[in-house]
């Protein structure tokens, strides 16, 4: 059933997912957990909150399967609730301390809770390769102290390589918002890097 599934499209996943096919949901979590969790972890910053979200984003889609278009393309519709999760998360974090969300399992169709808990504790996610070595740490620091429409926009564009339309309906801004936003940010991460590298070369 697995590799069957492996062959289909996004949309006759969700097709299929729609009908009750467990293993069809089971398909489009294994295609877009890695970069999904990399986002949520690079956005957030804080490995807690990207699990809470990582697990929102696709208790979304299992409660929104039959209401989803599947003209749509997937990827940009599940990082668009990603993004709208992540932010509503950093603004609660910044209210209250931060605690885990522990009424995810009191849901009285959660048959994917296991798998969920499964995919987002998974330790041999690729992310943690890329965080690897002092260069990368430094990418990573640079680009976590910086605004949050900025850092957002930045790891859209080149981590997860989407087009300026597709950033355009994620983030609910016009396109001409993205190309200007985009440009800012890419300005302001060459500056602090540059800042962060003299600094160290000074020391």
């Amino acid at each position: 059933m697995k590799h069957a599934c492996a062959k289909l499209s996004d949309a006759e996943l969700l097709a299929r997912y729609g009908q009750g096919d467990e293993a069809a949901f089971r398909e489009i979590v294994s295609r877009y957990k890695n970069s999904l969790y990399a986002f949520l972890k690079q956005f957030l910053n804080r490995q807690e909150l990207a699990e809470d979200v990582f697990q929102e984003t696709f208790l979304q889609l299992f409660t929104s399967r039959h209401s989803f278009d599947p003209s749509r393309p997937l990827r940009p519709w599940l990082f668009t609730i990603a993004a709208n999760k992540a932010k509503d998360a950093l603004r609660k974090s910044q209210r209250v301390a931060a605690i885990p969300i522990g009424t995810l399992s009191d849901s009285e169709e959660m048959s994917f809770d296991d798998v969920l808990n499964t995919l987002s504790s998974d330790s041999t996610m690729p992310y943690e390769e890329l965080e690897q070595g002092e260069t990368s740490a430094r990418v990573a620091q640079t680009i976590a102290n910086m605004p949050e429409n900025l850092r957002e926009i930045l790891i859209l564009a080149y981590f997860n390589k989407f087009s300026y339309k597709q950033m355009a309906n994620i983030l609910s801004i016009p396109i001409g918002t993205v190309k200007s936003r985009l440009h800012t940010a890419v300005a302001r991460f060459a500056k602090e890097w540059k800042a962060s590298v003299g600094s160290k070369e000074s020391r």
